[in-house]
């Protein structure tokens, strides 16, 4: 067991990548959708999504092996006819799919699992 009262608390150089999110590049997926990728391990793919005011995901998002999750930061979200403000952790499992949207505008930061390569 870690002895987390004596344990060092500095991570070492180079182990840390820090992000101010909002000076990474957007890239644009569609009218009003903007998707910020943020470093990750591995097979996981963080990212963080700005909705504009009445804009919609372009497509309808499919997840066929391990999901998606999401953490609304700010805003509201839509997914069909429900409604996620600031706080909401969202989870679809394998084999889902959805096409979120906001009236109000929204950020949402969330990862994707990417299997690796057989």
């Amino acid at each position: 067991m870690i002895d987390l009262v004596n344990v060092q608390h500095n991570v070492p150089a180079g182990r840390v990548i820090p992000v101010q999110v909002d000076t990474v590049d957007p890239v644009e997926i569609g009218p009003g959708v903007h998707y910020r990728e943020l470093p990750g391990t591995g097979h996981i793919r963080p990212w963080v999504i700005d909705i504009a005011p009445g804009a919609e995901w372009p497509e309808l998002d499919v997840h066929t092996t391990y999901g998606e999750v999401y953490f609304v930061v700010s805003g509201e979200v839509i997914e069909g006819d429900r409604r996620y403000g600031p706080g909401s952790y969202l989870f679809f499992e394998p084999d889902t799919a959805h096409r979120p949207r906001s009236e109000t505008g929204a950020r949402a930061f969330g990862f994707n699992y990417d299997p690796p390569a057989r």
